[in-house]
């Protein structure tokens, strides 16, 4: 397997990376090492959204430089079950601060945080407000988090040739993408629906409710028995195929539109005037 780190830094030395900041869109794939239910490696966030940054590098090699993945993520509601390694979302949020922060001493003005977990979400867009306060001001760059499955819309979340509602963890749409990228990484004859809580009406367990508007926040062991949600038991190659190709897609089509948003300006003080 070639990771993206091995895409990026073993070819191009500091000063190649420096003179093409301010041109070009730099990416950070965020992953996570945290249990996937019995039959997916630890990996698995990790390994799905590499390849996908890594494919749309390949799409976009002129206008894109790729980061290596940030391996750990913010995972600590896995930790019950074995194989999960995580940062908690204080210091993850702490993490992605520094490391943008970094890309932007560099000379980038366009960032995007490109997800494969998540429970990354949430303290990554704590990052991106405290990014903002620091660097709006003076730099005003755009750093953008976008989580790959949100992305491709419909294409995770219920359209054919899937058979479950949406992509949640260690599901058929994540086991789909493993039985296409790396089916060595895959043991079906473990994949099992798990036990879950009982629908209450209002809190998606996994797939069963709609969001209603309220939340509710459990270790994965409280509400899964193995770990792993939704009916991993439906997930084929040729699914993870489908999805594969639709994640990198959409992904290059946001980053050809991504390249030409402007800098946002202070529009309080655009032409000197206090405004209400």
């Amino acid at each position: 397997m070639t990771n993206a780190g091995d895409m990026l830094y073993s070819s191009q030395d500091y000063l190649t990376i420096g003179s093409a900041a301010e041109e070009k869109i730099v990416i950070l794939p965020l992953g996570a090492i945290e249990q996937h239910g019995p039959h997916l490696a630890v990996s698995t966030d990790t390994d799905i959204v590499s390849l996908v940054a890594i494919a749309a590098e390949e799409k976009m090699s002129d206008q894109v430089v790729l980061c290596p993945t940030l391996t750990f993520g913010s995972s600590h509601h896995h930790l019950s079950f074995g194989g999960t390694m995580s940062l908690s979302p204080a210091l993850y949020t702490q993490v992605v601060v520094e490391l943008v922060s970094s890309l932007l001493q560099n000379g980038f003005r366009r960032v995007v945080l490109l997800n494969g977990h998540g429970g990354n979400i949430t303290p990554v867009k704590q990052a991106l407000a405290l990014l903002s306060g620091s660097y709006d001001t003076y730099l005003r760059p755009n750093i953008v988090l976008a989580t790959y499955w949100e992305l491709a819309g419909s294409i995770f979340a219920g359209a054919a040739p899937m058979e479950s509602p949406a992509l949640s963890h260690a599901c058929e749409y994540e086991t789909s993408l493993m039985l296409h990228l790396f089916p060595e990484k895959v043991q079906m004859e473990k994949a099992v629906r798990a036990e879950r809580p009982e629908s209450n009406g209002y809190i998606g367990w996994e797939d069963d409710e709609p969001y209603r508007g309220v939340s509710i926040f459990k270790q994965t062991a409280f509400i899964s028995g193995n770990g792993s949600s939704g009916q991993p038991q439906l997930a084929t190659a040729e699914k993870g195929r489908h999805l594969y190709q639709h994640a990198v897609q959409s992904l290059v089509t946001f980053l050809e539109s991504f390249s030409t948003w402007p800098f946002l300006q202070n529009l309080k003080n655009k032409d000197g005037k206090e405004r209400n």
